[in-house]
């Protein structure tokens, strides 16, 4: 197993980080908070966990062992494969998804793409005990599902300078995916930070 890739930061994508280890590109799969905290060029180090399937290998990055252990859990439930566990943490902090299930708090699973009603009450009753208590410091009077991370706006805007988009041009992105990320606010409580990011990327692209 590849417990950790360290080296500097070839390559962004919305969904993947490259990074060089030994002279070799290791194609990272991370979530948009992740991505965020890289730089090109710069010195990464990211806690991984390799999936293998009969056709393909694919490393999954995260910002340190706790969201590793996290994902890993997450998958231990029926349904569960590490495309969804990625999206969980892409929604939700390793401690605000402990407190989800800890408490039965529904409407915390099902702001994640891919999860209804159904499947939340499922992964409740699977994943209690499974998660552990909160490690977080800040978490207390914030309360069920509170963020832990920063808000959507600052993740999504911090992703596109890590993309390599002008401050200007990311302000403008922001900007133009408010509405839907209001609208998902509203609805769930929560704003999907990799949806809105699809989304921003595909402004940009029209506007050049």
């Amino acid at each position: 197993m590849i417990a950790f890739v360290r080296g500097p930061v070839a390559a962004l994508a919305p969904t993947t980080a490259v990074i060089e280890v030994g002279g070799v590109g290791m194609a990272v799969q991370c979530t948009p908070d992740t991505l965020a905290g890289l730089r090109i060029g710069q010195e990464a180090r990211l806690a991984t966990s390799l999936v293998v399937r009969e056709d393909s290998l694919t490393l999954y990055g995260f910002a340190d062992d706790d969201e590793r252990q996290v994902f890993e859990l997450l998958q231990t439930a029926s349904g569960v494969g590490p495309r969804l566990a990625l999206a969980m943490l892409a929604t939700h902090s390793p401690d605000a998804l402990r407190i989800a299930v800890a408490t039965g708090d529904e409407k915390a699973l099902t702001a994640v793409s891919g999860i209804g009603k159904k499947g939340a009450q499922k992964l409740l009753l699977e994943l209690k005990d499974r998660l552990g208590e909160p490690v977080g410091a800040r978490i207390g009077r914030q309360g069920v599902g509170a963020a832990v991370t920063p808000s959507w706006r600052d993740q999504l805007h911090a992703a596109l300078i890590g993309l390599g988009y002008a401050t200007r041009e990311a302000d403008e992105a922001v900007a133009a995916v408010t509405p839907q990320a209001e609208e998902a606010l509203a609805e769930h409580g929560q704003a999907p930070v990799p949806q809105l990011l699809r989304a921003a990327l595909q402004t940009l692209n029209r506007a050049r």
